[in-house]
């Protein structure tokens, strides 16, 4: 029985997961579903016996990154997220597989297929061989010029370039444009929809919100800790969030 604790903090993402495990090789028993930094630090502190991670990258309260740095992790970890940029992190820590979302059934099967030949084996050879494997960087991303928009008609496409802002609102993603009208999109979380974004174009002001380097008309002070937004179109402004006012000032000077 092969002892799986899964980190991740969308729903929906866990139950793939889930509905992947249950059709692999051998009996698996998953733990525990743990959806923030804090409870994830809590549990492994416990000691319990794991054999594999699946861990997100983002999570409710930070960065699964700051787990392994709290607390010492012996089994190998595969992260599921839709950011590329943190490979090199996942792989500092005990990272054997990044899988970039949405990844397919197949991309599951050979992370676990990778998981199996480091669980049955000692021999150096493939083991070196693995290491090597496991340095290589993902392919880079490519980035969308545009995306689907879907009406009770059908669908049709927006321009990317004609974006100002995308904004999540209970599971649905929409994208508002320059004239201010909003676009229902075919992607299920602004996680996917960020990765699929030029970082130097587009950034994630808050928890609900990526917004549009190009069509920013105005940045004022709203508090302390954060920011109004004036974006093309928009009547209302989008505010930083306290955790990302400081990293978004500097984004918008670079």
């Amino acid at each position: 029985m092969i002892k799986i604790l899964i980190i991740e903090d969308e729903i929906p993402a866990r139950n793939k997961l889930k509905r992947f495990l249950a059709e692999v090789d051998t009996a698996v028993d998953i733990v525990a579903e743990l959806d923030s930094v804090e409870k994830s630090v809590a549990f492994l502190n416990q000691s319990p016996s794991v054999d594999l991670i699946f861990s997100d990258v983002e999570l409710l309260d930070g960065r699964a990154f700051d787990i392994y740095a709290r607390v010492p992790v012996r089994c190998p970890i595969i992260f599921t997220t839709a950011y590329d940029q943190f490979w090199m992190n996942a792989f500092e820590t005990n990272g054997i597989e990044y899988l970039l979302k949405p990844f397919s059934r197949e991309r599951f099967d050979k992370a676990w297929q990778k998981f199996r030949l480091l669980q049955k084996t000692s021999d150096s050879e493939v083991l070196r061989q693995l290491s090597q494997l496991l340095g290589q960087a993902p392919v880079a991303n490519v980035f969308k010029k545009r995306f689907t928009a879907q009406t009770n008609n059908g669908i049709y496409f927006v321009d990317t370039e004609n974006i100002t802002y995308f904004s999540a609102d209970e599971g649905v993603i929409w994208a508002f444009d320059t004239s201010g009208k909003k676009h229902l999109l075919a992607e299920t979380t602004l996680k996917v929809v960020e990765s699929q974004l030029h970082p130097d174009d587009f950034f994630k002001i808050n928890r609900g919100e990526i917004i549009h380097r190009q069509h920013i008309e105005k940045v004022e002070r709203y508090s302390k800790n954060a920011l109004s937004v004036k974006v093309k179109g928009s009547t209302q402004p989008l505010l930083t969030s306290q955790s990302t006012t400081s990293s978004f000032r500097d984004w918008l000077e670079a």
